[in-house]
């Protein structure tokens, strides 16, 4: 499904001037001073004119009865409330940040049951602000006559850029997109790389373009920030940057974006030593070894040689990653991968996350892509075969970060779209797509149990929904993309 097509605002503002003037709008709705927004009609239209109706999400109070009413050709809702008296208040908040605020989109239609009767409903407002990249949310919140107690429905939105599980959860991710810093979550760093990748990512699986136009504008805010062109002092955050502009250039062909990947991946190998007899150490001043920024090194070697006619230096690269990597230690004897080196230069023994499992498979399959080499895939095979029958990373069948919490707004949060990332890429080199059963098991897994009425996701895939966020909104994006991939 694509974007909608949007009017311009001098045209639909005359056409919402001369309803007013007609007296087309009902004079009984108090609405609020906010600014209009115009998408296909502009706020403050009659839902008598609604082509279709559905009421995703209620709520009462004192016998009240408050719903939040969606017309979905239009992308527009209202609320009513009813079974009470004359005086009782309805009104619309809207959202364009999942619900977490909603200031001037506050008491939308803002009305009351008139005398004699026993409910009454606002005006239609947009879900949605198109001209701004606002992606929204409403719901219905009203009162009992002069009670001071408020209650509100749950958020809901429209079935526009929302028209499948995928979409749905993209269009969800993107509630939580700041269109002032091109980040996720406000200042997110690496895990708003994994949430432009999800992103990325479901514009190619589902065929809707809708929200294109997060990627360059994410690229343009930032590619000044820190150290430039996506670097900083971690190296594994500029292996994350690096993969997702590798993504983003496979999307639009814009040569800028492969170019920035390659200034990634030569940002890094600039920090590879010879402790422990060679890797990328994990920080500009830090000389540990860990797991995470020598496989996103991988990758992002091996990727940059499949998309770059004649090079040797990158797979060269990639090649003496590999031959490194599988001798460290640091893929343990249950063939998981652990978090590190000790200063012996051992296995550290620390948690086998599973972003760990993951990327190592999205890393050899690139690498398998460019050299042509089956021994890869069977190493792979290994690899995840382990992990998705580790009972350390697996509840039920069903994927769990060890130590799993109700948090969102954390790391850990996104670890686990990368594992299902770099599973689908393995899977998709494989004839017989042996994990896409466990990939099908986790997007319904999540799907079914933890999600909310915004198809909003929270960490546990199996349930309960607890927290949610934008970490854990990727980490389910993931999830059913890969499921849509395989």
């Amino acid at each position: 499904m694509s974007a909608r097509v949007r009017p311009t605002h001098v045209l639909v503002l005359a056409l919402a001037l001369c309803c007013l003037l007609l007296g087309l709008v009902p004079a009984a709705s108090k609405a609020h001073a906010a600014a209009a927004v115009c998408n296909t009609y502009c706020d403050a239209r009659d839902p008598a004119a609604a082509p279709s109706e559905r009421v995703p999400v209620t709520a009462s109070i004192y016998s009240r009865t408050i719903q939040l009413h969606i017309d979905d050709n239009d992308a527009m809702g209202w609320a009513s409330i009813g079974n009470g008296n004359p005086g009782d208040e309805v009104w619309l908040d809207r959202s364009f940040d999942g619900g977490a605020t909603w200031g001037s989109g506050s008491k939308l239609g803002d009305t009351s049951t008139p005398a004699g009767g026993s409910g009454w409903r606002t005006l239609m407002y947009n879900v949605d602000d198109w001209n701004n990249n606002g992606v929204g949310a409403l719901r219905a919140c009203g009162k009992a006559g002069d009670r001071p107690e408020i209650a509100c429905t749950a958020w809901a939105r429209s079935n526009w850029n929302a028209w499948s599980s995928s979409t749905a959860a993209a269009t969800g991710l993107m509630m939580k997109w700041d269109r002032g810093t091109g980040l996720f979550g406000g200042n997110g760093w690496w895990t708003a790389a994994n949430a432009l990748t999800s992103v990325i990512d479901n514009i190619r699986t589902s065929g809707m373009p809708s929200y294109k136009y997060a990627v360059s504008r994410t690229y343009d805010l930032n590619v000044n920030a820190r150290e430039g062109q996506f670097r900083n002092d971690y190296l594994d955050d500029t292996g994350w940057w690096g993969l997702a502009w590798v993504d983003a250039y496979d999307l639009t062909g814009d040569s800028r974006y492969l170019n920035t990947a390659r200034a990634d991946a030569d940002h890094m190998f600039g920090y590879w030593t010879s402790k422990c007899g060679g890797g990328v150490q994990w920080n500009e001043t830090n000389a540990y070894k860990n797991a995470i920024t020598n496989e996103l090194y991988l990758q992002l070697n091996a990727a940059l040689h499949n998309r770059i006619s004649g090079d040797t230096v990158y797979l060269g690269r990639a090649n003496s990653e590999w031959s490194w990597f599988q001798a460290s230690g640091m893929i343990n004897s249950s063939h998981l991968v652990n978090d590190g080196l000790n200063d012996s230069c051992a296995n550290n023994g620390q948690q086998t996350w599973t972003y760990n499992q993951g990327v190592i498979l999205g890393g050899l399959s690139e690498l398998y892509r460019a050299t042509g080499n089956s021994a890869l895939l069977t190493t792979a095979r290994t690899l995840a075969n382990a992990s998705t029958s580790a009972a350390a990373i697996n509840s039920g069948g069903v994927l769990h970060e060890p130590g799993e919490g109700d948090a969102c707004d954390n790391d850990g949060a996104s670890f686990k779209g990368a594992y299902v990332r770099g599973l689908r890429d393995l899977d998709k080199q494989l004839s017989d797509r042996p994990y896409s059963g466990y990939l099908d098991t986790q997007a319904n897994a999540a799907h079914t149990h933890d999600r909310n009425a915004l198809d909003v996701y929270g960490p546990h895939w199996n349930g309960p929904l607890a927290g949610t966020g934008y970490g854990c909104q990727q980490s389910a994006l993931d999830a059913l993309n890969a499921s849509e991939a395989t």
